[in-house]
């Protein structure tokens, strides 16, 4: 299957800041009422590629209406329980509820924001301990951009970090089953669970990254939200392919992209909470035709200490194969973090954390092609 790696995403970025400017909402259109919203939900099925207009426009202009628990199942239903989909109304109910606790920052107070962020994040890259944590990894493809995902497998894996020797994978179990000794022992566990993966040191280092003067990171504010009922100012960035290290990698061929996306501030504390990326100029030409991640940051505790580490990713890889697209979408769990010991098997032990997102009982697989 195909691979991103998104830490070979040397992000090394200057920080441009595009002036804020008021949302469109607000100088001229009115919120997406219901029927407006479930009109476009309903394109979805049929046309699952405007989803990224539909979220486009709830950011834009807003919802004006209850977001209620028969509304979540409505979308759920029409946009095969789509993540991003899911969040972005959940920020705009939110806004809809207390639009002046939403109401963006000044120009300087989001410049300095932006500025005391750089300078926190970077800092903290540098200090970041080794560590070991366990990845629970669910595992699901679709055909197309139906948003019909089908279980491909779960996978536990050991993840130890070095800041001076990089990351070390070992797989402990496939579909909650032990693998033997000799898969174990190998850093490399892809014939024995093929499928869709993404390196791990991006979770510690592509936040930091974005920051870096190389990349020519371009930020704008375009909204407030509230992240683990922290108050956090959102901000859009690109960075262009020609000064973007992002590279991805579909059965040994490579290539770079640029990426834009959103990041989630702290607001007291200057820390990013959420990250989201999109590859950008993919050449035409390439297996993989689009890329996505998103990550949730939260403190853990190492070796008495707290840091900011990924709790929660998801990656969705779409790829051409043959005449037609197949989607593939990792829910990546993080567990037992911990400073960096002799042997990864320290943290072996079965999880049964519940699904991240809720799913009917999986049906038969079908071959993949």
């Amino acid at each position: 299957m195909y691979r991103i790696n998104k830490f070979l995403f040397a992000l090394l970025v200057s920080v441009v800041f595009i002036l804020p400017v008021a949302p469109i909402s607000a100088q001229t259109e009115k919120p997406l009422t219901s029927k407006e919203f479930v009109n476009l939900l309903y394109m979805l099925p049929r046309t699952p590629q405007k989803r990224d207009e539909l979220i486009d426009e709830i950011r834009r202009r807003g919802i004006g209406f209850e977001l209620t628990d028969g509304m979540r199942s409505l979308v759920a239903t029409k946009s095969g329980n789509d993540s991003m989909l899911r969040r972005t109304l959940e920020e705009a109910d939110r806004r809809r509820v207390n639009p002046i606790g939403s109401a963006l920052p000044s120009e300087t107070e989001g410049r300095e924001l932006l500025d005391r962020t750089r300078n926190v994040t970077l800092a903290a890259a540098n200090a970041m301990p080794d560590f070991l944590v366990k990845q629970i990894i669910k595992r699901s493809y679709a055909f197309g951009n139906t948003g019909t995902w089908k279980q491909h497998d779960n996978i536990t894996l050991a993840v130890g970090y070095r800041a001076n020797a990089g990351e070390e994978y070992r797989l402990l179990t496939l579909n909650g089953m032990p693998v033997p000794e000799e898969v174990r022992n190998s850093n490399d566990y892809s014939k024995y669970a093929p499928g869709a993966t993404s390196s791990g040191v991006e979770y510690v280092s592509s936040v930091a990254n974005l920051f870096k003067p190389e990349s020519q990171t371009e930020f704008k504010i375009v909204d407030t939200d509230t992240i683990q009922n922290r108050r956090t100012v959102v901000y859009e960035y690109v960075v262009k392919k020609e000064s973007s290290t992002l590279q991805l990698i579909a059965e040994g061929a490579r290539t770079y992209a640029g990426s834009r996306g959103r990041v989630w501030i702290d607001r007291e504390l200057d820390r990013v909470l959420r990250f989201e990326q999109i590859a950008t100029e993919i050449p035409g030409d390439f297996p993989i035709v689009g890329a996505t991640t998103l990550i949730d940051y939260d403190w853990v505790l190492i070796n008495e200490r707290k840091y900011l580490l990924p709790t929660h990713s998801v990656v969705l890889i779409t790829s051409r194969q043959a005449q037609s697209l197949v989607q593939d979408r990792n829910d990546i769990r993080f567990r037992n973090y911990q400073k960096y010991g002799a042997e990864l098997k320290v943290i072996d032990e079965i999880d049964e954390d519940e699904p991240a997102e809720p799913e009917p009982p999986p049906k038969p697989k079908p071959d993949k092609p």
